[in-house]
């Protein structure tokens, strides 16, 4: 049996198979097998590990044989290897190099695992928990010392408020995602960042998959990370005007550090989005992707409800029976979740921003005081900003695929 990989190339019984330097780990039924470099993962059953460790040094037709000997069932290991090329799990073939995507270069390369492995030791999780019950004591002594809304407004002008916590707000952003950079680094992954949508919002993140390597001790804690500094900013922002008696414009902008880096903490438990508590929770689960299962779980649903097509295969029991359960609870937390933060986008945000956009455009071109105009010009210019990012997000990621889409429907149109 063969199986086509290339032009040029043709997996059959004869071949060898080179494979880069692959990570496997037992994940109690299933195992975890990918590059830590590219951070592409993959969940094989038992003899998909085993394939793969023996191709190291056999063909694809003495694989075969020795699993058919051991497992009692004849596997399409050709076609396996073909799965591997797709994955870029493969060097050569035969000792003729395959084409290769480029690794992603790792952000700050200098910053070797070495350099950051505390992060991962018990000893500052800790720390964290003191600092956290250290600032919830100060603040049972002084409640004043409590966050205060009121506090996010710490100048007179309107314009230094708006642009002096919006760069507040990213530098914490920052902070997050280089908390969970540095805690995948000392995990041994690369790590890299960027800025992504999740539905409607604009967010950064960082691509931490090849954590999937590490224990689950360090895994946790990768995804953890960026909530713990967040606590630790306010935690700090509560004790240091308790220590020093900090007051006027600097106390205040402390307490507006404080206050929006807590701001940030809830936002990570809306796990219908790709968030930091969702990663925890399919880890916790031992799912491979949750939100992929869960949205391929929803789409037969939804076709299933409008009877469109002919009877299709639940994609659900293709899973083991944890992870099935896993899926489809969190399919009813997806479905209402997206449909609700839509909802609240379409009929509160939406109308909100373009009120507040139409009367600061509208101050900006008619005129009025100084302090108006300044203050329209900065919502204006963060707005347009946002804006800007968000669309430019969005398409980086899902335009190819709308473009593979439009050239498709003309060669189509071309044939007719």
């Amino acid at each position: 049996m063969s199986a086509p990989v290339a032009a040029s190339l043709t997996v059959d019984g004869s071949t060898r198979v080179r494979l880069h330097p692959l990570h496997m780990r037992d994940e109690g039924g299933s195992w975890i097998v990918g590059r830590v470099e590219t951070g592409e993962f993959v969940a094989l059953p038992p003899v998909g590990q085993r394939a793969v460790a023996l191709l190291a040094d056999h063909t694809v037709e003495q694989v075969r044989r020795r699993l058919r000997a051991e497992a009692g069932s004849d596997v399409d290991v050709a076609a396996f290897v073909t799965s591997l090329v797709e994955l870029g799990f493969v060097a050569a073939l035969d000792d003729r190099p395959l084409p290769q995507a480029p690794v992603p270069a790792p952000m700050f390369p200098r910053l070797r695992p070495r350099h950051v492995r505390w992060l991962l030791h018990p000893a500052p999780a800790l720390a964290v928990g003191a600092l956290l019950i250290a600032a919830l004591v100060a603040v049972a002594v002084d409640p004043a010392l409590a966050p205060d809304p009121g506090r996010l407004v710490w100048s007179d002008s309107g314009a230094a408020v708006l642009l002096g916590n919006f760069v507040i707000v990213w530098s914490l952003i920052l902070l997050h995602e280089l908390a969970h950079l540095f805690t995948a680094r000392a995990a041994g992954a690369p790590g890299r960042m960027s800025l992504g949508t999740r539905l409607q919002f604009l967010v950064a993140q960082t691509d931490v998959s090849g954590v999937w390597a590490a224990p689950r001790r360090a895994r946790l804690t990768v995804y953890l990370a960026g909530i713990a500094v967040n606590l630790v900013v306010s935690a700090v922002a509560v004790l240091l005007p308790a220590a020093t008696h900090l007051v006027g414009v600097a106390g205040d902008l402390v307490a507006a550090v404080g206050l929006l880096s807590l701001t940030l903490v809830p936002v990570q438990f809306l796990v219908f989005m790709r968030t930091d508590v969702y990663f925890m929770l399919q880890d916790l689960a031992g799912c491979a992707n949750l939100y992929a299962d869960g949205s391929a779980y929803a789409r037969h649903l939804a076709r299933r409800l409008v009877r469109v097509g002919g009877p299709e295969p639940d994609p659900s029991e293709r899973l083991t029976p944890r992870e099935r359960l896993a899926v489809r609870v969190y399919t009813v937390v997806l479905v209402l979740g997206t449909a609700g933060c839509l909802a609240v986008a379409a009929l509160v945000t939406l109308p909100v921003s373009v009120e507040l956009s139409t009367t600061a455009a509208r101050t900006v071109l008619v005129g009025g005081s100084t302090a108006e105009v300044l203050d329209a010009a900065a919502f204006a210019g963060i707005s347009a900003l946002c804006l800007a990012l968000w669309t430019w997000a969005w398409w980086r990621r899902h335009g190819p695929r709308i473009r593979r889409k439009i050239s498709r429907t003309r060669r189509r149109g071309g044939r007719r």
